[in-house]
């Protein structure tokens, strides 16, 4: 396999977001007279997005007449102060470093809309741009289907099987093996509640950031090697 692309999902694989999504919720908490939560507690959901939340802090879904307007200011709340705390994890600079002196392009592939993502990237400067970023906003379907990945593959003029893709979330190793890319699964990332990121069938399983560029080392190798 000759590897051309490595891509990421953004929050809890690239991005470290869950303080400045848990300050959104307690703050929302805190607005509407409730007792705020635990950080841990609400970094084991904030993958599943803004719904997710307001269900772990008001135990309401979308059909309750209450969940449009909580939503809203929940995103309010977060888009204002998407950034004051939210770090690459530890690691994930060094792997772009080496990914970009090795030319391998890199990319992200989220479920995280458009307006909430842009900001963060002009944030986080990496040692290259990446070659792709594709949000729900660009396709018509979300993970775990693989039209973004398969448009983030064209994007960066490679082939699903010349790809990589990494994730902290089912619906992430789901969405790379529909796709037809290798795929790693983080275990550092917010991993829901009694799930294991080791049991989802990735190609590869890692516990820190560190253990990434190991293993696309090897696909580098490999590649060389079919070359001689």
């Amino acid at each position: 396999m000759t590897i051309r692309a490595v891509f990421f999902d953004l929050d809890g694989t690239l991005l470290d977001t869950a303080s400045d999504l848990a300050h959104a919720l307690n703050a929302l908490l805190e607005a509407k007279g409730k007792p705020a939560l635990p950080n841990d507690t609400i970094r084991r959901v904030v993958s599943d997005g803004a719904a997710a939340l307001i269900k772990l802090g008001f135990n309401v879904d979308d059909s309750h007449e209450s969940y449009a307007a909580l939503r809203e200011e929940l995103l309010t709340f977060y888009h204002d102060n998407l950034s004051t705390h939210t770090q690459p994890f530890d690691g994930i600079g060094a792997l772009i470093e080496q990914l970009n002196q090795h030319n391998i392009a890199w990319g992200i592939v989220t479920n995280k809309p458009w307006p909430y993502t842009a900001p963060l990237m002009q944030k986080h400067l990496f040692a290259s741009e990446p070659s792709a970023v594709i949000c729900p906003d660009h396709v018509q379907e979300k993970k775990p289907h693989p039209e973004a990945l398969l448009l983030a593959c064209k994007q960066s003029n490679c082939s699903a099987s010349e790809a990589i893709y990494i994730g902290d979330h089912l619906r992430d190793i789901e969405c790379g093996r529909r796709a037809g890319c290798d795929t790693i699964a983080v275990g550092y990332g917010y991993i829901p509640e009694n799930e294991k990121h080791t049991d989802w069938n990735a190609t590869h399983c890692v516990t820190h950031a560190d253990e990434l560029w190991p293993i696309i080392k090897t696909y580098i190798k490999k590649s060389h090697e079919e070359a001689l």
